[in-house]
């Protein structure tokens, strides 16, 4: 499959942080011209995220722009949404027995280990990280680095998204040592300005 090099997540606990409605964000981000758009929602899944979460996947739906959501193969299913898993997550063998036939499935991996264990999964893109240190995440894994995801790249043909503490000063890198796409999180938002000003801003960074 292939994947933009651009890969906006939209995280609902990041997005919160900066006072931003994440469906207005949404928005902002597929005007800019985003193709694949992730929902993460790490808390308790209450009425007004599900009905943030169906509301973007309509704005997907009428940009025709990939909706993927995180960790959740049964609303991935409801919306006809890709699915991302993580390591804590369903395995990914028992999410295609939920899913849809057609459903594109992306893993998280973090050193070699996973990685390689990965190639056994049925999935269709691969995430590596965290690159670099990253805030988003409660406890996150140990950071690979550029020299690591060099020498991981090639133990697998799938595409590799690239994630944790990507920026616009070291995505270019990031890309050099193998990634087909960067996933963003924190510094799809910027501290002051336009949302889709710095989304267009990570078209023009990512577009090699």
């Amino acid at each position: 499959m292939w994947l933009p090099s651009f890969y906006p997540i939209l995280d609902t606990e990041v997005a919160a942080r900066y006072g931003i409605d994440p469906v207005s964000a949404a928005a902002s981000v597929l005007e800019a011209g985003a193709q694949i758009l992730q929902f993460r929602h790490k808390g308790f899944l209450s009425h007004e995220a599900f009905g943030q979460m169906e509301r973007i996947a309509a704005l997907c739906r009428e940009a025709r722009v990939l909706f993927v959501v995180n960790d959740r193969a049964d609303l991935a299913t409801l919306l006809g949404a890709a699915l991302h898993l993580g390591q804590d997550d369903l395995p990914p063998a028992a999410a295609r027995r939920v899913t849809r036939p057609e459903t594109l499935i992306g893993f998280s991996t973090h050193n070699e280990r996973q990685l390689r264990a990965a190639q056994s999964e049925p999935v269709d893109y691969l995430a590596l990280g965290p690159i670099f240190g990253t805030g988003s995440k409660q406890n996150p894994d140990p950071t690979v680095g550029l020299d690591e995801l060099r020498r991981l790249r090639p133990l697998t043909e799938r595409p590799l998204v690239a994630i944790g503490g990507i920026t616009r000063d070291n995505a270019r890198g990031v890309l050099a040592a193998g990634a087909n796409s960067l996933a963003v999180i924190g510094d799809l938002f910027p501290q002051e300005g336009n949302l889709r000003a710095r989304a267009e801003e990570w078209l023009r960074v990512t577009t090699l």
